[in-house]
């Protein structure tokens, strides 16, 4: 069953690795094939993984992405338990994208991977700013 994709103006999309950019009108296609595509809401560039949290979704994106990710799986587990050390709330988050990854569901990690995020940044962001108590 083919999957349909809508895009906004200009909204961005990699589709097997390659970057894609829609038009300046809304877009819709449909997938009819198996491949690995990230939609521009699931994805964290380099520039703005400025964050923990950012920097090990990046990596999720890397693991998704690579023909061979033993190496970003790697990083993956040594940026988790650090990022246990820091604060070990980030432990369910965590299990729950570990959980994804041993499944093969490394979409699935993405996903998770954002709750991590939005947990950086309701929890331990403000901890982070100047005058913070």
């Amino acid at each position: 069953m083919p999957l349909r994709i809508e895009l906004k103006p200009f909204e961005r999309l990699i589709i097997n690795g390659a970057a894609i950019r829609n038009g300046e009108r809304r877009a819709a296609f449909l997938i009819e094939t198996a491949c690995k595509f990230l939609r521009e809401s699931e994805i964290i560039t380099e520039s703005e993984a400025d964050t923990p949290c950012k920097r090990l979704h990046l990596t999720l994106t890397v693991i998704y992405l690579s023909e061979e990710p033993t190496g970003p799986l790697a990083l993956f587990y040594a940026q988790a338990a650090e990022l246990l050390r820091q604060d070990s709330g980030t432990a369910p988050y965590l299990a729950a994208i570990q959980q994804e990854l041993e499944a093969g569901r490394h979409h699935g990690a993405i996903k998770r991977a954002r709750d991590l995020v939005a947990y950086e940044r309701a929890y331990l962001a403000p901890a982070a700013e100047p005058g913070a108590a």
